[in-house]
């Protein structure tokens, strides 16, 4: 499949009309629609997706019953692309290149981007309200109608308007129909292990949810060289695969007579060092705690909580040496640490094809859906049409 053989449409500059996958309500179908995208304003690009790929966020924010309701709303978020058109005072991007689409931006200039100990940016973290982050209005519309973005990217357009923030430059020769994972998910569990948790070399890992994140988790503690990786999932289907990623035990609480935390505790000698709640589940924290170690076990918290969004635990848990961590995109500062990922990607010394269990044409995209509520996919990619 060729990631660069995309063409543009022909009104640069202007109102480009194409097709995008429009939800008009929580939990109901994608309806392909005919959109009208303006074009990029001062620090923003507009891109032709090429592929992008389905993430558990984009299911739990589809399901929301959130209040405002932020319908009709365009979802997606994991994508890669190429630039059609850049606003004014862009420099760093032209037309033709090659991206990722980012869902935190990175201005570089902001107290959390200098600071050098964060990722959330100040300009361009989350964006929660449906709308670009310069002037708080849509970029997308039919037939005058105003709709909503997701994540300040929605990939599931054939063109998408984002700001320069929110983009990142990669190699040509990396192919755009894999990498896109590196977008979201597999960036994040790779992270997590990497820069939040910072797992040593013989360390014991726990992970709670063996999804893409749960499992680019343990592929990099293998690759940090943590000498037992418990994987803890429900889905017998996962252990198999769970072992190609580095897992050396897998835990399903439904064939077990005791806990989790008890089984962990007993296949490590009191608990692990480290543990990582993959899941969105609240009460599954406590768990991931509770299987840690005394004196030095760190959890850390990826999942996007579909309810209940509150944490309870034992503070006596924390008073005896655990410490509880949240991680978003796995800490790394987007525009800058991404194209050392891509790098190692090329160099197989990450995997990410073997995340990528189904593929779909752009028309089915609500198949896609309906594999990710099943639980019956890990990545399924989404591929625009070429012309």
């Amino acid at each position: 499949m060729s990631s660069a053989s995309s063409t543009f449409a022909k009104n640069p500059g202007g109102v480009i009309k194409c097709k995008a996958a429009v939800a008009s309500g929580a939990g109901e179908a994608m309806v392909i629609e005919e959109v009208e995208v303006n074009p990029p304003q001062p620090s923003e690009i507009r891109i032709k997706v090429v592929s992008t790929s389905l993430c558990r966020s984009d299911v739990t924010a589809w399901l929301s019953q959130a209040q405002p309701p932020l319908f009709p709303r365009i979802f997606g978020h994991e994508a890669s692309g190429i630039v059609e058109s850049v606003g004014e005072g862009v420099t760093e991007f032209a037309e033709g290149d090659h991206v990722l689409t980012l869902f935190i931006g990175e201005c570089m200039n902001c107290k959390q981007c200098v600071s050098g100990k964060s990722n959330i940016c100040q300009k361009l973290g989350l964006e929660r309200k449906g709308v670009m982050h310069s002037d708080q209005k849509t970029r997308f519309f039919v037939k005058g109608k105003p709709i909503y973005h997701y994540c300040a990217v929605s990939s599931f357009s054939e063109y998408t308007v984002v700001n320069s923030g929110c983009a990142v430059k990669i190699t040509k020769t990396a192919p755009l129909e894999k990498v896109c994972l590196l977008s979201c998910g597999t960036a994040a569990g790779l992270g997590a292990a990497w820069n939040v948790a910072d797992v040593s070399k013989g360390s014991t890992v726990a992970i709670f949810g063996l999804g893409t994140v749960g499992l680019s988790v343990a592929q990099g503690a293998k690759i940090r060289g943590a000498s037992r990786i418990i994987g803890v999932d429900t889905n017998p289907e996962k252990k198999d695969k769970a072992k190609a990623f580095g897992v050396t035990d897998f835990i399903n609480p439904n064939d077990i007579d005791e806990t989790v935390q008890q089984a962990i505790k007993r296949l490590t000698d009191g608990g692990v060092d480290y543990s990582f709640e993959c899941i969105g589940d609240t009460e599954m924290i406590n768990t991931a705690l509770h299987s840690c170690c005394d004196g030095w076990g760190v959890t850390v918290t990826l999942g996007v909580p579909k309810t209940n969004p509150n944490v309870a635990c034992h503070y006596g848990l924390f008073l005896t040496g655990r410490t509880l961590k949240g991680s978003l995109f796995g800490g790394w500062k987007p525009k800058s640490d991404i194209p050392t990922l891509i790098d190692m990607y090329l160099k197989e010394e990450i995997k990410i094809d073997d995340l990528i269990t189904h593929n779909f044409p752009f028309k089915d995209i609500n198949k896609a859906f309906d594999l990710m509520v099943a639980g019956k996919c890990l990545r399924c990619v989404i591929h625009m049409p070429n012309e």
